[in-house]
């Protein structure tokens, strides 16, 4: 809104012709996010207080972790909030992929939303059937992916997809598009809400993995840069800039109350919200499959789930002493002699040894951008 209101005016005053500029409206839109959680944060922890909304804790979670029943949750509302904010200030809300971004953001923590109500109102840890959230999230993406594609018969986004390491390679799957955008969506939405487990941990790996993808939204929508690179060009996907950005701003202020101990929690309406918003950003600015490098930890922590599943119907046997991932390495006695299965990290050096590799994906998943 801002941006509409503001940069129009440079036709009288010069020095409104910044506004223009995508990466000064990122760095607004990142410090009005940061801003917004830091001011609302106290107040939003006091109201979910009052109303009792805390966390419920699952009985077979790490022991570790029953000090933390009645925690206050739903806190992703903030990082919504300031994100809905920042963007709606400061991006050109006339691009479609923005606003599908913001729709993919919104409604995949409608879904969160709900889920946590449930859990709140039954004091229980599980809210909507897995058949129920599932539904709903199909429903959404496809919803997604067929907006994606009436766009690309428009000529406003290309259903050719981005091949992390190949130049020049880029296989166009035409209306096959609505159904693999349906699994990113899909997946990166699920892996998030998995990853969200330990105090800061899913936060902080999001705001990097949104960090990267700010840098990758610029470059893609950027010409030269995409040419140069030889990356799918889309002229629209440069506006994803300043979501992106806003997204590491809310990240960096719903940390500052996440940080272990949390004084809240982000809950389904966070985690889902903002794995459904990295899965729209990597269609947004062509690069699918780059979501699978550059969200390497989430990749990690789904696989763990999955795996542990499989053998144990399989087998009879688990690969992990508990999963998700992080849940491993904080529960794990040293009464073991490999490493993967002799560990037992405190809370707070899991978080931070995964940011870490969080970092690593990051910088791995940018490299591909030259390596091709």
């Amino acid at each position: 809104m801002l941006y509409h209101l503001l940069y129009p005016l440079h036709q009288d005053y010069a020095v409104f012709n910044v506004f223009r500029y995508i990466t000064f409206r990122a760095a607004l839109a990142a410090l009005t996010a940061l801003l917004l959680s830091v001011v609302m944060g106290p107040w939003l922890i006091r109201r979910l207080r009052e109303f009792q909304i805390g966390q419920a804790i699952r009985a077979e979670g790490p022991a570790t972790h029953a000090a933390k029943s009645g925690t206050p949750t739903m806190g992703g509302l903030l990082i919504l909030n300031a994100i809905l904010i920042a963007t709606l200030f400061w991006a050109d809300l006339t691009n479609p992929l923005v606003v599908l971004c913001l729709g993919a953001l919104v409604l995949f923590g409608a879904i969160g939303f709900i889920d946590d109500q449930r859990k709140v109102a039954r004091r229980h840890n599980l809210g909507l059937t897995a058949a129920g959230k599932m539904g709903l999230q199909l429903a959404v993406a496809a919803a997604f992916g067929a907006a994606l594609v009436w766009l690309a018969s428009e000529r406003l986004y290309d259903t050719r997809l981005g091949l992390p390491f190949f130049k020049n390679v880029h296989p166009d799957l035409g209306w096959l598009y609505v159904p693999f955008a349906m699994l990113v969506l899909v997946g990166a939405a699920n892996a998030v809400n998995l990853t969200d487990g330990l105090d800061g941990l899913a936060i902080g790996a999001t705001g990097i993995a949104f960090a990267t993808f700010t840098g990758v939204a610029y470059v893609v929508g950027h010409s030269v840069a995409a040419e140069y690179l030889g990356v799918v060009h889309v002229a629209a996907a440069g506006e994803v800039t300043v979501f992106c950005a806003a997204v590491v701003g809310a990240s960096l202020g719903f940390l500052w109350f996440n940080s272990p101990p949390a004084e809240v929690f982000m809950g389904d309406v966070g985690s889902m919200g903002l794995g459904g918003a990295i899965g729209a950003v990597a269609l947004a600015v062509k690069q699918e499959l780059l979501l699978v490098i550059v969200g390497g930890l989430f990749v990690l922590e789904a696989a763990s789930v999955m795996l542990q599943v499989a053998s144990f119907k399989l087998t009879g046997k688990r690969l992990f002493k508990m999963a998700p991932l992080h849940h491993h390495f904080e529960a794990h006695r040293r009464d073991v002699g490999s490493y993967l299965r002799g560990a037992e990290w405190a809370e707070q050096k899991v978080v931070v040894r995964f940011w870490i590799l969080a970092i690593l994906f990051a910088l791995l998943g940018l490299s591909t951008l030259k390596l091709r």
